[in-house]
């Protein structure tokens, strides 16, 4: 139970303890973001997001992210427009320095005058990635549109020149003014006790700080709507971004329980109503969805479109159609009893993790203003009626004030006026009734199962068996929380794709949940649905399955629904061709993500005959040549329960898990091949090095060299490599961003695979820079591959990698997936008993040794994406 107390200087601590894993997680929520900047000070509070990390009186640059590694913790933040949120996440015997830590930074910040100059520069390369982003600037106008004049209206982050004008002055100014305790809510959750909390707060966060609150900043109010607002303009994307919005209460106002639940009716799922006949029965676009955000002031009930822009018509009409029919017509009950459970699910998930713990108290206790909230929220979306849903539907979605916003491709001819003259007649039309509801009733389980053979296991032991088809099974009790995981792995993936098939395993693996003999699409959204839960395909470079959640009191009836989609899925012509229809679309947009086209780029330099040179998406002849029976031979040949590896983690029982294989996964089909040949490809002999030019506000590079096999003894070598290179503490972070402001995104990675994979260093940089950029990157992978890691770096990095590992695993989702990946590549157990200990076993001759392997310029590959 979620307790509060206060500090004598005035400061809030919320907190609850949480002893599953032993974690704890510290968030300081400072009551202060962009909407309480002057003119003056657009992006000040952003700024301090990132000045708070930048040294103390006692901690100097960089030691705070060093020290937080160190001892295996994450520690970030970040900024809306009504709060500036600082979090950590940490092992809990660190628990006491991690609130230490945090404390120093929020209390005693030094913002150094040069380290502010150096850190501005970085905040103009974030704003250059978010111009890059369409996305981000589609935000950016719906937000301008729907606020004339209260500060929502403008980006958080601010503009560069806004930036570029802050004096160490001016940000002190805004610090003295806004981080004062009573301006801040501290939160607390995890393995620790009230007792040593208690001490620990007093310690820390107790005594005058000498900075007197001076209240809330006065925002000015937006006024009412009169008329609609439209801005729709041209812009260099490749499909349309469109939004259609309405002004909304606050988030402490009465409505907000059955606004969430509109717009989880309207378009929050593959069984929303606007997915379902927008996107699915119509095809007219990639995605939509619609969210009622009700931040400290009023909000936005918005339903947001990406789609090819000569559907935007049709597709604004159809959406027009269907919330119409929400304000004029009363949803069915089974509908709305649906969309309630999926609403008080979402409180369960969020006890898996002790930051999403965090997060919600600290969002109830800063934006709502107290912990008591959660109950009146939730006890307002039990008393949700029909009649209560249309109210509030009438009420709000009034097409006469809607709000208009969209990029369009060039070339595009959709204006404001057709727009309008859409929304006019429309909403004007004689009310349809909604469309059929076709959710089946779910078959309860047989009550007698019989029993698997694997004895009953005490929680956290991962109990093995193999079927008689050869199956894999794999299962592991957590009474945690009521949830369980389920993963199923088979190998294949883009290692089994060629030039002519590629893009057929993220096609699969769309499809297997788009119908059976037993259900169509729409059935299984409904079935997904109602036992609060999540059901996927699941592609990538070396595997192909399907993952779920669910809530563990569905256990049965959604393993049976996991198992039949895994099984016996039918691939639809209609289905396919829909979803290869917006896989196509996925791949005509990627110029829209140019860090994942570098990447690409990438794979097709280092390698130029393996599978791992494919893109996962496909390209576009290879996809258009996929039809259902392609997919129905790749099934038949490769996901035979021969080859599965199935993985359960939760709140279930072993025997019960085991029965239920045994019924479903027991026998194999006798169809199973052996799988394709895959060549090995040498190392390049020379530097290979490739671009794409792209107008874009900045460059992204990816330099890197053949990696190592998943099971390759090396591999944690390099991981610590690359760690030692990455994170807020690594190298390439403090030398390249830190103290030469090169870029906002600078990392490394190492990739292993069931072949050998990739090590690489990816920046998105301005492209005045680029030179400047590859030769600081060369110079610091030299610097690893010829000189000793000193022991103190060395023990920093292992540690962060160990504890991030446990953070990492808190979920069940996370060990269903470790384990069944794990098993199905032959690695067994190995990362989920043996992770820490082998990462503890590096040495620094280790990691000198996989560099000087691996790092060779020579025959490296650089792809460049940009100008």
């Amino acid at each position: 139970m979620a307790q509060r107390y206060t500090l004598s200087n005035g400061l809030t601590v919320v907190f609850e303890e949480q002893h599953a894993a032993r974690v704890a997680a510290f968030q300081v929520w400072v009551k202060a973001g962009s909407a309480d900047e002057r003119p003056d000070q657009a992006g000040l509070a952003h700024l301090h997001e990132h000045m708070l990390f930048k040294g103390t009186a006692r901690r100097g640059p960089g030691e705070i992210a060093r020290d937080v590694e160190a001892h295996g913790g994450e520690i970030n933040a970040w900024t809306s427009f009504d709060q500036t949120v600082y979090h950590i996440v940490i092992a809990s015997q660190f628990a006491r320095m991690g609130l230490d830590i945090l404390g120093d930074a929020i209390r005693s910040s030094s913002f150094d005058a040069e380290e502010l100059a150096r850190e501005i520069e970085v905040v103009c390369e974030e704003i250059k990635r978010s111009q890059d982003t369409p996305a981000r600037r589609s935000s950016r106008d719906l937000f301008a549109t729907s606020y004339q004049v209260h500060p929502y209206r403008l980006p958080v982050i601010g503009t560069a020149e806004s930036v570029r004008s802050f004096t160490r002055d001016k940000v002190l100014e805004f610090y003295r003014r806004h981080y004062t305790p009573k301006n801040l809510v501290l939160v607390a959750t995890g393995d620790f006790s009230e007792g040593d909390l208690r001490r620990w707060v007093e310690d820390i966060f107790g005594g005058d700080w000498g900075r007197p609150f001076e209240g809330v900043v006065a925002r000015p109010r937006e006024p009412a709507v009169s008329r609609r607002r439209v801005h729709l303009r041209p812009d260099e994307v490749k499909e349309a971004y469109f939004n259609l919005a309405f002004l909304i209460p606050q988030a402490e106002h009465p409505d907000v329980p059955a606004l969430d639940a509109l717009a989880m009716l309207a378009g929050q799922g593959d069984a929303s109503r606007l997915v379902l006949e927008v996107k699915r029965k119509r095809s007219l676009v990639n995605d939509i969805h619609t969210y009622a955000y009700t931040p400290r002031d009023p909000g936005l009930f918005t339903t947001a479109l990406t789609l090819p822009h000569e559907k935007l018509p049709q597709a604004l009409e159809e959406t027009v159609r269907v919330l119409t029919a929400l304000r004029t017509g009363l949803v069915p009950t089974d509908e709305l009893d649906t969309v309630k459970s999926l609403i008080e699910a979402e409180a369960v998930y969020q006890r898996e993790t002790v930051q999403g713990m965090a997060r919600k108290l600290g969002h109830y206790q800063s934006s709502m203003g107290d912990l008591e909230a959660e109950a009146r929220y939730y006890e307002g979306i039990a008393r949700l009626t029909p009649e209560r849903i249309r109210e509030v539907a009438e009420r709000y979605l009034r097409f006469d004030e809607a709000i208009l916003s969209g990029l369009l491709p060039q070339g595009s001819t959709f204006s404001g006026e057709q727009a309008e003259e859409i929304l006019d007649r429309v909403s004007r039309e004689a009310p349809t009734a909604a469309p059929e509801r076709r959710a089946p009733k779910a078959a309860s389980a047989e009550p007698a199962l019989k029993p698997g053979r694997g004895a009953p296991a005490s929680p956290g032991k991962v109990v093995e068996e193999r079927l008689p088809s050869g199956a894999r099974i794999l299962v592991r009790e957590e009474r945690a929380v009521p949830l369980f995981a389920v993963r199923a792995a088979f190998n294949g993936g883009l290692r089994y794709e060629t030039a002519e098939t590629n893009g057929l395993t993220t096609l699969l693996s769309r499809c297997l949940t788009r119908g059976t003999p037993s259900h169509d699409a729409e059935e299984i959204s409904h079935l997904i649905d109602g036992f609060a839960g999540s059901l996927a395909g699941q592609g990538g470079r070396n595997s192909v399955g399907l993952r779920g959640e669910f809530l563990s009191r569905h256990f049965q009836d959604a393993f049976r629904l996991f198992a039949d989609c895994l099984l016996h899925p039918s691939f639809p012509e209609a289905e396919v061709a829909r979803e290869r229809a917006l896989l196509l679309q996925d791949i005509l947009t990627r110029e829209d993500k140019p860090s994942g086209l570098a990447f690409d780029l990438f794979g097709r330099t280092l390698f130029r005959t393996h599978p791992y040179r494919l893109s996962t998406l496909g390209e576009q002849a290879s996809v258009e040549r996929l039809g259902p029976d392609a997919l129905r031979a790749y099934h038949a040949a490769h996901m035979d329960p021969s080859q599965l590896t199935l993985c359960v983690v939760g709140d279930v029982r072993v025997d019960e898990v085991l029965a239920l294989a045994h019924e479903a996964f027991g026998t194999s089909r006798g169809r199973a091949v052996p799988p394709p040949e895959v060549r090995p490809e040498p190392p390049p002999e020379t530097q290979r090095t490739d671009k794409r030019v792209l107008a874009r506000a900045q460059t992204h590079l990816v330099l890197g060299f053949r990696g190592v096999r998943i099971d390759d003894p090396r591999r944690h070598a390099l991981e610590v490599l690359s760690t030692v290179l990455s994170g807020q503490g690594g190298r390439l972070f403090v030398e390249l961003r830190d103290k030469r402001s090169m870029a906002y995104s600078v990392s490394s990675f190492s990739i292993e695979g069931v072949d050998p994979g990739y090590f690489a260093v990816y920046m998105g940089t301005s492209p005045e820079k680029v030179e400047a950029a590859l030769e600081g990157i060369r110079a610091e992978l030299s610097r690893v591959r010829d000189e000793p890691i000193p022991e103190a770096e060395l023990s920093r990095a292992k540690q962060h990698l160990i504890g991030t590992h446990e953070i990492g695993l808190q979920r069940n989702s996370a060990r269903a997936a470790l384990l069944a990946l794990d098993a199905c590549y032959g690695m067994g157990l190995e990362n989920f008993l043996h992770y820490a200990e082998r990462v503890a076993a590096v040495t620094a001759e280790d990691v000198r040794a996989v560099a000087r392997q691996l790092i060779d310029f020579d025959r490296g590959a650089l792809a460049i994406v940009g100008p």
